[in-house]
């Protein structure tokens, strides 16, 4: 069931003007001239403001992208990703009660073991001044019996091109959560047949608080075969969430080469 964020009435409000107009194009030919022109001064107000959200939520986006290649990372870096869900609004703001292997978005899974699933996966806009990503991402528990929960993220093929094990990937994450859970994050790299992983611990974040974290996975310590590379995801693992809201206000994934020593 999809999750209704409390703008559902105005989104309602804005799909069916969108109808309304719709019918007027396809009725046209039955107007009167007059109706017509008054109308068109209508429509021309309405292009008006329309160009004026996008030009201003272009901005808001470019901005974003800008800060994220303005950000301090390791020398070398050649790579620099944020997920989509975190940089622009996703046409499905949410999810309620859903399935293990629901999609939030073409790159963003929900996986879980419990059978009577007391959990909303939302986006949500980041609104405090030292965020840098445009929205966030809260996981809610409400009675969840399963043992964990795990968040999917599937890496653009960006990611592989070039990949070698002479590389480091870096994630720099963000989470703050309403009680004290147990996070892990896994680095998962498809090679033909194979998939080699990665397990970190990403800490212990304490209730109420902001934890920000690095994480890197060093490639030397994996076997995988660099000319057979096809896919690449992680997977963001909470253990035994019970009753909890986890919100996830950022998560930076970046590539750089190993120092040489």
């Amino acid at each position: 069931m999809a999750f209704r964020p409390s703008s559902w009435s105005k989104r309602t409000l804005r799909q069916r003007a969108r109808s309304h107009w719709a019918d007027l194009r396809k009725g046209a030919n039955r107007l009167s001239k007059g109706q017509i022109r008054d109308l068109q001064q209508e429509a021309t107000g309405l292009r008006q403001e329309l160009t004026r959200f996008l030009h201003a939520s272009d901005s808001r986006v470019s901005a974003s992208r800008l800060e994220l290649e303005a950000l301090p990372l390791p020398g070398g870096t050649d790579w620099r990703w944020r997920p989509e869900m975190l940089s622009v609004p996703i046409s499905l703001a949410g999810l309620a009660g859903p399935q293990s292997g629901a999609k939030l978005n073409d790159s963003a899974t929900l996986w879980h073991d419990c059978e009577h699933c007391g959990l909303i996966l939302r986006q949500v806009q980041n609104l405090s001044t030292i965020d840098l990503a445009n929205f966030g991402l809260t996981l809610e528990t409400i009675g969840f019996g399963g043992s964990f929960m795990s968040l999917a993220i599937g890496l653009p093929d960006a990611a592989l091109q070039g990949l070698t094990s002479n590389h480091i990937i870096r994630l720099e994450s963000v989470i703050l959560v309403e009680s004290e859970a147990d996070v892990y994050v896994r680095l998962n790299i498809g090679n033909g047949p194979n998939t080699e992983t990665l397990l970190r611990h990403i800490g212990d974040p304490k209730a109420g608080e902001l934890m920000t974290s690095v994480i890197e996975f060093d490639l030397a310590t994996t076997e995988m075969n660099e000319k057979r590379l096809d896919n690449i995801w992680l997977d963001f693992i909470v253990e035994q969430p019970t009753a909890n809201k986890i919100s996830l206000r950022e998560m930076i994934f970046s590539r750089h080469p190993r120092a040489n020593i």
